[in-house]
C-alpha cells in the first residue's frame, strides 16, 4: 500500500513541524499571560474608579474574569472545524493572526479619559478575540503536533504543548518584571503597559513566518472526503466528547491551582511575602517546563495510563497534605510547588497525545477543541475564584479537598482508557 502524504510528512521535517506548532503556542500564551500580569495597570487606565458610569465596573468584571475563558470553547469549535475542513496549517495561520491582531488592539486601546466608555468596550472586544484565538490554537496545534510525530514519539511531541505554554508565560512575566523595574509608575501607567502587547503583535508575525514553512498533516484521503460540519464531532462522537471532559477536568483544575492560584493561596494561608511567592512560582514554572519532554518520552515507553494515574492518584492522595504544609517559609513553598509540578507532568506532558488519540482524523481538531476548552473554562479558569469563594464562606480548607476529589474522578476515567501509545495514529 502506498504511503499517504500524512504518513510521510512527519518523518521528513519533524523539527520544523515541532517549531511551527510550539512558537505559535508560546506567542498565544505570552499574550494571554501578559494581560494577567499587567491587569492592574490596564484597569487604572481603562476602568477608572469613580468614573460616574455604572457600565464601567460591569464591563471591567466581564472583561477580566469571564470573556477570555468562556470564549475559548467557541474558538476551539470554530477553529477546530476550520482545521478539519481546510487543514491544520490554515487554522494555525488564522489563530496566530487573530492573536497578533487582538494583542495590538489591547496595546492601542484608548484610555477612558480620552474616549469614555468606548475604552472598556474596545478592551472587551480584544479579550473576546484573544479567548477565541487561544481556544482555537489548542485545537489546531494539538492535532498538528501529534500528527507530525514519528511512530513512538507522539508523547514527546505532545509534551511541547506545555513546554511552549510555559515559555510564553515566563517570557511575559520577565518582560513585565523588566518594565516595572526600569520605568517609573507614571511611565508604566501612561505607556509602559502597552509595550508587551505591541511586542506580542511583532512576535505573532515571527510565528506566522515560521508556520508558513510547515507541512500539512491532514491526509490526502481526508481532503478528498466530505467536509465535516460545525457540530459533527459532538453529534457523531458524544462518548468521545465526554471522555475528553473527564480526562481534562482534574488536570486543568490542578494546573491552574498550581501555576496561577498557589502564590495567592500561600499568601493567605501561609503568610508568605508576595515577592517570595512570585519568585517561587517562577522557579517552579521553569522546572515544570524542563520536566515535560521527560514525561512525554516516558509515556511513549510505558504507555499513557501509568503517567495519567500517577498524576490523578497522586493529587487525590497528596494535594490536601501539600496545601496544608504551606507556611511562611520560601523553601517549603518552593518544595510544595515543585512536588505538585512533578505530579502534574503526568497529565500535561501527554494530554495532547491522549486527546488526539481519542478522535478520528475527520473531526479530530474540533472534537478536541470544544470539550477541552469548555472543561478548562468550567474547572481551570474558575480555580482561583472557587478558592476565594471557599475563603469568603469561611471554609478555605475545603478547596484542597475539591482539588483532590476532582483528580480522583478523573483517575476513574484514566483507569478505563484503552492503551493507545503503541498503536498507529488513525489517518
Amino acid at each position: 500500500m502506498a504511503k499517504t502524504e500524512s504518513a510521510l510528512t512527519p518523518t521528513r521535517r519533524p523539527v520544523r513541524q515541532l517549531l511551527a506548532a510550539s512558537v505559535g503556542n508560546a506567542v498565544e500564551w505570552y499574550d494571554w499571560y501578559a494581560y494577567t500580569f499587567l491587569a492592574t495597570y490596564i484597569a487604572g487606565e481603562i476602568f477608572p474608579k469613580g468614573s460616574g458610569s455604572s457600565l464601567v465596573p460591569l464591563l471591567s468584571t466581564f472583561a477580566v474574569f469571564a470573556v477570555g475563558f468562556f470564549m475559548r470553547p467557541v474558538g476551539g469549535l470554530l477553529m477546530g472545524t476550520i482545521a478539519d475542513r481546510h487543514g491544520r496549517r490554515t487554522a494555525l495561520t488564522a489563530t496566530i493572526l487573530l492573536m497578533g491582531g487582538s494583542s495590538l488592539l489591547v496595546g492601542l486601546t484608548p484610555t477612558y479619559a480620552a474616549v469614555g466608555v468606548l475604552a472598556p468596550v474596545v478592551l472587551v472586544l480584544a479579550r473576546l478575540l484573544q479567548g477565541l484565538s487561544v481556544g482555537g490554537e489548542f485545537a489546531a496545534s494539538t492535532t498538528f503536533l501529534v500528527e507530525s510525530a514519528r511512530p513512538g514519539r507522539r508523547g514527546l511531541f505532545s509534551s511541547f504543548q506545555y513546554v511552549s505554554t510555559t515559555a510564553g508565560q515566563l517570557i511575559a512575566s520577565g518582560i513585565a518584571a523588566l518594565l516595572v523595574a526600569t520605568l517609573t509608575d507614571g511611565q508604566m501607567n501612561g505607556w509602559g503597559w502597552r509595550v508587551p502587547f505591541v511586542l506580542g503583535a511583532v512576535f505573532s508575525l515571527v510565528g506566522l513566518w515560521i508556520r508558513r514553512g510547515a507541512q500539512e498533516t491532514r491526509s490526502a484521503e481526508q481532503r478528498r472526503g466530505p467536509r465535516p460540519g460545525l457540530l459533527d464531532a459532538l453529534r457523531d462522537h458524544p462518548r468521545e466528547s465526554l471522555l475528553i471532559c473527564g480526562i481534562t477536568a482534574g488536570g486543568t483544575l490542578a494546573y491552574y491551582t498550581w501555576t496561577s492560584y498557589l502564590p495567592t493561596y500561600a499568601e493567605l494561608h501561609g503568610g508568605i511575602e508576595k515577592s517570595d511567592a512570585l519568585l517561587a512560582g517562577t522557579l517552579s514554572l521553569a522546572f515544570f517546563g524542563l520536566l515535560q519532554p521527560l514525561g512525554g518520552l516516558l509515556s511513549d515507553r510505558l504507555g499513557r495510563r501509568p503517567p495519567l494515574l500517577f498524576f490523578g492518584l497522586g493529587f487525590a492522595l497528596l494535594s490536601v497534605e501539600l496545601l496544608h504544609a504551606l507556611d511562611d517559609s520560601f523553601a517549603v513553598l518552593l518544595l510544595v510547588q515543585c512536588a505538585g509540578m512533578v505530579l502534574l507532568t503526568g497529565f500535561t506532558s501527554i494530554s495532547a497525545a491522549v486527546n488526539a488519540e481519542v478522535f478520528p482524523p475527520r473531526v479530530r481538531a474540533a472534537g478536541i477543541g470544544f470539550p477541552y476548552s469548555l472543561t478548562v473554562a468550567l474547572f481551570g479558569g474558575t480555580a482561583p475564584y472557587v478558592g476565594t469563594l471557599f475563603e469568603d464562606l469561611g471554609h478555605s480548607l475545603l478547596f484542597p479537598c475539591y482539588v483532590a476529589l476532582l483528580c480522583l474522578i478523573s483517575s476513574t476515567v484514566y483507569l478505563r482508557l484503552p492503551e493507545t501509545a503503541h498503536g498507529e495514529l488513525r489517518h
